[in-house]
């Protein structure tokens, strides 16, 4: 079992900055991916960004490359989302996801508004 707890969103003027992290607990050896995800109203969830644990590839979104950037603190298990020259588009609840080789992990979400 795994548990991912989000924090870090908000209402956000455009042109602005925001992080976003995701703390994980419990059978954390067994994930191999983790993600940021994405669910505007009315749209489908559609992923953000994805790190490689093993690896440390890294995955973006078109919509977001060079403006996004997904990185992990190792000792304190923990992976981010640094959201900076956010748009009005972006606005999202965001969600954190953990992939193990038997099930996908969710966290609650995060309210990210960016709006003048």
């Amino acid at each position: 079992q795994v548990r991912l707890v989000e924090s870090g969103g908000g209402l956000v003027q455009p042109g602005g900055s925001l992080r976003l992290s995701c703390a994980a607990s419990g059978s954390i050896f067994s994930i191999y991916g983790m993600g940021w995800y994405r669910q505007a109203p009315g749209k489908q969830r559609e992923l953000v960004a994805r790190l490689t644990i093993t690896s440390g590839r890294t995955t973006y979104a078109e919509s977001v490359k060079g403006r996004f950037t997904i990185s992990r603190d190792n000792a304190k298990n923990t992976v981010y989302l640094q959201m900076n020259s956010l748009k009005p588009e972006d606005t999202a609840v965001y969600y954190c996801n953990a992939e193990t080789p038997n099930i996908a992990y969710w966290g609650q979400g995060t309210q990210v508004t960016v709006s003048s």
